[in-house]
């Protein structure tokens, strides 16, 4: 399948460079069994039902984004995986002027050491000293805002707060799973009156998910690996909500990507811990999700090759020429669609 199947065109005007204020503000495409309507967030609880769950991501975005000096070198990094309790794998600008055992200063007294390369440009950092590399981080990191508004902006003290969600608990994240980002008490309050469930996971997304696609083809694309956790009890939940019909709808791509990740052919969903690099493309059965709240995605990425298999590539394709014509603001802090695939 060629990566050009996926590609469309954006209005530079339509990406957003701030969040929706108040989160829920937010306007909202429903994309149910292919009928497209314009909604608000706030209208979400009206178009779930009782019994229907909500699986949200509880990760937290560290401050993963470093600038450094190696020599007379500057050296930007983005982390995105964790190795161990002192290392991290990163993307870093300039990697082919490191070699390991080179040390890069980030200041505020933050150093680490260059342990490993690998041949497409990541580099293993080991962080120096005893001090918890997250507490580093907070020192010398930056929120870690996708390039497409880090590049028209500076990072600010507001991103700090705008760039986290409300379930945000378990760090390690460096990126944020931006469907939740839209999530707030009084949503949370509709949609318990309305019934619906909530239910939390954990996975620490990777700034890898939401690169483009260099590929020609989807075949030629390495997705980069993340940690993800199911525990045994919220298995078991998911599972009683689907055996008494409650559709699972994931809240995010993140979500999504670990359901399916821990779900059996049979639809059965086992906990699960460990790292998942799974790639859903068109013509992937969906074993355990029934919808997907998410945000509009890069073209040509691994995302809306997602959502493409979740409703179909024509289907998606319709719905974002409809979301740029009518003004919606796109990714990370930009408004959401709500994908009910037909059964």
């Amino acid at each position: 399948m060629r990566v050009d199947l996926f590609d469309f065109d954006l209005p530079p005007d339509r990406i957003a460079l701030r969040p929706a204020r108040p989160r829920d503000s937010a306007r909202l495409l429903s994309v149910d069994a292919g009928t497209l309507a314009d909604r608000h967030i706030l209208d979400l609880p009206g178009l779930l039902e009782p019994g229907d769950v909500l699986v949200f991501n509880d990760t937290k975005v560290i401050p993963a984004q470093l600038e450094g000096q190696r020599g007379d070198a500057r050296i930007g990094a983005t982390l995105h995986k964790r190795e161990g309790p002192r290392g991290w794998w990163a993307f870093v600008r300039n990697a082919r002027r490191l070699k390991p055992g080179d040390r890069i200063d980030f200041g505020e007294n933050v150093a680490a050491s260059v342990a490993d390369k690998t041949g497409d440009g990541a580099v293993l950092l080991h962080f120096h000293g005893d001090e918890p590399v997250d507490r580093l981080l907070e020192r010398a990191g930056r929120m870690p805002l996708p390039p497409y508004i880090s590049s028209k902006r500076p990072t600010d003290d507001e991103d700090r707060a705008d760039y986290q969600t409300m379930f945000a608990r378990e760090e390690g994240a460096v990126a944020a799973p931006t469907a939740a980002l839209h999530f707030t008490d009084r949503l949370i309050a509709a949609l318990d009156h309305r019934g619906v469930q909530r239910e939390t996971l954990t996975l620490h997304v990777g700034a890898g998910t939401f690169l483009p696609v260099k590929a020609e083809t989807v075949n030629e694309h390495r997705m980069h690996a993340e940690w993800g956790r199911i525990d045994a009890a919220t298995a078991a939940r998911l599972n009683a909500a689907r055996a008494a019909d409650g559709r699972l709808i994931a809240v995010g791509t993140t979500s999504l990507r670990l359901i399916e990740s821990a779900a059996g052919d049979d639809g059965e969903i086992a906990p699960f811990e460990g790292d998942t690099a799974i790639f859903i493309t068109p013509g992937y059965r969906f074993k355990a999700v029934d919808g997907l709240l998410t945000n509009f995605h890069l073209p040509r990425s691994t995302l809306f090759m997602l959502v493409s298999a979740l409703v179909g590539l024509d289907e998606m394709k319709a719905a974002y020429a409809h979301a740029i014509a009518r003004g919606y603001r796109f990714y990370s802090y930009g408004d959401a669609c709500l994908l009910l695939p037909a059964k």
